[in-house]
């Protein structure tokens, strides 16, 4: 008991010296951290950090057990690693400094999410209409809703657009005489980031024949990433979403906005569901008073 008594004393004495610089300073560490993660994960990068973990961990141990030889070749090919990083990450930490210039960054931060919801339901909306009207006047279209992946290296093969996304707009981009309306058109953050880009063909030998090369880009970009992908058919008219290398064809108006808003808005539908929940136990309380009063 005296030593637990004497930890305690020592852990509350140590407690008393944090000032609030340092839990700032903690406070900072730990976003940076957490940026560079997401980064990570962005960018399909995990392999790398992985092996870069693996080898700071052996140049660790190697300075532990005294290898000298293998520690200064480790330190060495470190030193040279951080340039290759930077070399390999350079269009990323171009963006990153970039939107740090902008200040967007900082406007993100204090941004709801109830605000990028918004957004996201807005581009939702205006592109099922663009589809449904495109689906009348059977003008093919493929647009790729971008999620966790990161799909830079796909944007980089069409033209970069960043605009709001509207009916209009999509629509005059898959018009058939436009210079663009061969390729796929990328959103990200409820945005138009780019579009008359090339996206991979599927590989799969399990397609139905009738599928055009429109589809099976979709498909292809669906096994790729993590992106919902829609395709109106220029054939038949009809509306297709993508999803983990699976299609969904044959969609009306309705259906397919419901489908999207469930994969693109996830959060909406439980924050709705809890919110009714959550008023409907506070309306039979209320009502358990009630008689209770009588």
């Amino acid at each position: 008991m005296a030593a637990l008594h004497s930890i305690l004393i020592n852990s509350w004495n140590y407690f008393l010296t944090i000032r609030f610089t340092d839990v700032l300073d903690i406070l900072i560490v730990a976003f940076l951290i957490y940026k560079l993660i997401g980064l990570i994960r962005k960018t399909n990068s995990m392999r790398l950090a992985k092996g870069i973990i693996v080898l700071l961990i052996v140049l660790w141990l190697s300075g532990i057990f005294n290898l000298t030889m293998i520690n200064y070749m480790l330190r060495k090919g470190v030193e040279l690693g951080l340039i290759a990083i930077v070399i390999i990450f350079q269009p990323e930490l171009r963006k990153l400094l970039a939107r740090m210039g902008s200040g967007s960054s900082i406007a993100r931060l204090f941004s709801s999410k109830d605000s990028n919801a918004t957004v996201m339901d807005n581009a939702i909306a205006q592109t099922v209409i663009a589809c449904q009207q495109m689906s009348n006047s059977r003008t093919g279209a493929l647009i790729v809703f971008e999620r966790s992946n990161n799909l830079d290296e796909y944007m980089r093969t069409g033209t970069i657009v960043d605009a709001a996304v509207t009916a209009e707009l999509i629509k005059n981009i898959f018009f058939v005489k436009a210079p663009l309306h061969d390729g796929a058109v990328f959103v990200r953050e409820g945005r138009i980031a780019a579009a008359g880009c090339v996206l991979p063909l599927s590989q799969s030998h399990n397609l139905s024949k009738d599928l055009g090369m429109r589809h099976r880009a979709g498909i292809g970009m669906s096994e790729s990433s993590d992106a919902i992908i829609v395709i109106v058919s220029e054939e038949t008219g009809s509306i297709s979403i993508a999803e983990n290398g699976m299609l969904k064809r044959h969609l009306n108006a309705t259906t397919a906005e419901k489908l999207l808003r469930s994969k693109l808005i996830p959060d909406e539908n439980e924050n709705s569901k809890s919110s009714d929940g959550f008023m409907a136990r506070i309306q039979n309380m209320m009502k358990g008073r009630g008689n209770e009063s009588k």
